[in-house]
């Protein structure tokens, strides 16, 4: 792989792979250092990359590899929350208030999930991979990630409702 494959192969990957190792480690700079050593890890196996049939999904897979060894070693004793609400908008304040505090209770459900119903949720509701390319990068099949996926949606479902008497509209 040369240098311009590199550049309009890879490169824009960066934000959907800092986005899912934000949603790993919980930590921006963490997520850009992941994602910084994943494009050396990349560029380091330029020349092997030919034979990588997905290279998104193959990044993917790195990422998820070097957010894990960085949760399980002894240097990650913190997490900080990061506020994904930062856009602007024309809605009320109350409007505003109450769908940050259901966001950030959806995140907190999503927390509490299973590593797998997290990962799979992350991927199909927020980044929007479909169940192959899934399927791909946790290598798992296809039937255990519609399972998974529902079990998680119906919990945050649940919870919502037991928290706010709440039932979201789509579900």
């Amino acid at each position: 792989m040369d240098i311009n494959r590199f550049k309009s192969e890879i490169i824009p990957l960066k934000d959907k792979l800092f986005r899912f190792a934000l949603m790993y480690l919980k930590n921006t700079e963490k997520a850009e250092d992941i994602v910084h050593d994943v494009f050396i890890k990349l560029w380091s196996k330029k020349d092997d990359l030919k034979k990588v049939k997905n290279i998104e999904a193959f990044s993917m897979v790195i990422t998820k590899n070097l957010c894990l060894d960085n949760l399980k070693s002894k240097k990650n004793k913190t997490c900080e929350l990061i506020d994904y609400n930062s856009g602007i908008s024309d809605k009320t304040p109350y409007y505003e208030t109450q769908n940050k505090d259901i966001g950030d209770k959806i995140r907190q459900i999503m927390d509490t999930l299973p590593e797998q119903q997290k990962s799979i949720i992350h991927m199909r509701d927020i980044e929007g991979y479909g169940f192959e390319e899934i399927s791909e990068i946790l290598n798992i099949n296809t039937n255990t990630i519609r399972v998974n996926l529902s079990r998680a949606r119906q919990k945050i479902k649940n919870t919502l409702i037991e928290v706010y008497n709440y039932e979201p509209s789509g579900y």
